[in-house]
């Protein structure tokens, strides 16, 4: 990446302080940018769900990597239940969604409380492993709760041939006029589900997948306790990823949890952090890491900066320690503050291998949440820090009480945010969609195919606030 007029500012930098300036390109269409990382990670395209409770579940899990991501599976969670999760994840369809199976027999309420789970809003009614009907949410708007689904559900099936080409599905069900359809293997058991994106959405991305051609998930640890232990069950479990993670990453505490996974020789790629310095940078890569994420204070739960005063600019964060890991032929993640497509694709230019996304994904239906609505009729989801009092709660619960409660004087975080669902983009891949999208055009700005190229060849200049304003669009007139 190169500053314009190569003037290098004194002072650090956030994404909204920068914008990028387009040069000569002979890349003529955005399918011909490929997003794969350059980090063995996995990822077909460059982004991470962050490890926070409140956003990376199951669905999120496979969603995520069908479309080419990678989900992190946070490290407050039961080693059995993380080691159950990753099977589970690597057992999904590459192509088709995990449907949501209910029984004739059960009511209207058993399916409103399930179809949230799904941003398409639609069950399968199963009966012998075999689809007889689907329910969606118009089915059973207005009617009693405790109406069976048998006499709700639509029975006009079409149902699609689980080792269907994606695009003759698409065409399947835009020739039926249908949004959404089960599939079936061979003897006429449910395979999956299936929407016209869905299909549409499988042709145009590649799934993260291991070396067995299995949904790729990462697991994180923390720098305390059992750590080679944890760090075994999560390899012997089946994680792509090891995350070793902490807020404070630069500390001798990190360090020798670092030396104690890289001992266990783990033939995946090793996470640490986070950091915002050339300096931590090569410790932890001098301690094992193979990827180092970058960001203190940054996200949108974060109040890290606001209690301590710690922290740094993300943009210029990235920046310096991209540069740094490069070095060591390593790469570094950009961690936080990631608000807009935009800044995904500035993260990327300053030279991060992949970008984290935390809070923007928790108002999605993907999320493990619960779905709300507020007072005003808005849905949405609570989303909390990992630091929080909330946070702090789950993961001291084994603790005694007088442990418990010393730590839950010093939290940081949010505990509480409600993020709501946007009608428009209800759905973690409508979220990809878009920024895929800008950072598709972004490297085709650049003149970039890869990303690679964008890192070294986006020419990257300093705005003013106004000039930041300028940018936005008006969803009104003036």
């Amino acid at each position: 990446m190169h500053f314009l007029n190569d003037v290098r500012p004194p002072y650090d930098l956030t994404y909204d302080d920068v914008f990028m300036v387009p040069s000569r390109s002979a890349v003529g269409s955005r399918q011909d940018v490929d997003l794969t990382s350059p980090d063995a990670s996995g990822t077909t395209i460059p982004l991470v769900v962050a490890n926070m409770t409140a956003i990376a579940g199951r669905r999120m899990a496979e969603t995520v990597a069908r479309r080419g991501g990678l989900v992190v599976i946070p490290q407050d969670i039961p080693i059995d239940v993380v080691t159950e999760v990753i099977g589970w994840v690597k057992r999904r369809h590459l192509v088709l969604d995990t449907p949501i199976t209910l029984a004739p027999g059960q009511t209207v309420a058993d399916a409103l409380a399930l179809l949230p789970k799904r941003a398409h809003g639609a069950g399968v009614v199963v009966s012998d492993g075999r689809p007889v009907g689907v329910v969606t949410e118009s089915d059973l708007t207005g009617v009693d709760r405790f109406t069976q689904l048998s006499q709700v559900m639509s029975t006009d099936l079409v149902l699609l041939d689980a080792a269907m080409d994606p695009r003759e599905a698409f065409h399947q069900l835009d020739a039926a006029h249908r949004k959404i359809a089960p599939a079936v293997d061979a003897d006429g058991r449910l395979a999956g589900i299936l929407s016209r994106k869905g299909a549409l959405r499988a042709t145009l991305y590649t799934p993260a997948v291991d070396d067995r051609g299995r949904l790729r998930v990462a697991a994180a640890i923390g720098v305390n306790g059992d750590v080679a232990g944890r760090a075994k069950a999560l390899l012997d479990g089946g994680a792509d990823v090891l995350v070793v993670d902490t807020a404070h990453g630069h500390q001798e505490t990190m360090i020798t949890a670092l030396q104690a996974v890289r001992a266990l020789d783990p033939q995946v790629p090793v996470v640490a952090g986070n950091v915002v310095s050339a300096q931590g940078v090569r410790d932890l890569i001098a301690a094992g890491a193979d990827i180092v994420k970058v960001g203190v204070g940054p996200g949108a739960m974060c109040t890290t900066r606001m209690m301590t005063g710690v922290g740094r600019p993300q943009f210029s964060a990235v920046l310096e320690c991209a540069e740094e890991a490069r070095r060591h032929g390593k790469h570094v993640w950009a961690d936080g503050g990631v608000r807009h497509p935009r800044d995904v694709a500035l993260a990327l230019a300053a030279g991060a291998s992949n970008v984290m996304i935390g809070s923007w994904f928790a108002g999605t239906h993907e999320s493990p949440g619960d779905l709300q609505q507020s007072a005003d009729g808005r849905l949405y989801k609570e989303s909390f820090g990992m630091a929080s009092a909330r946070a702090v709660r789950n993961r001291t619960a084994e603790e005694s009480s007088y442990d418990r409660a010393r730590k839950g004087l010093f939290e940081e975080g949010i505990s509480t945010s409600r993020m709501y669902i946007d009608p428009a983009r209800p759905g973690v891949e409508d979220l990809i969609d878009a920024i895929v999208s800008g950072v598709r055009s972004a490297c085709t700005y650049a003149g970039a195919r890869d990303l690679t190229e964008f890192a070294g060849q986006a020419v990257v200049g300093v705005q003013s606030a106004a000039g930041y304003a300028e940018g936005k669009p008006l969803h009104a007139s003036w």
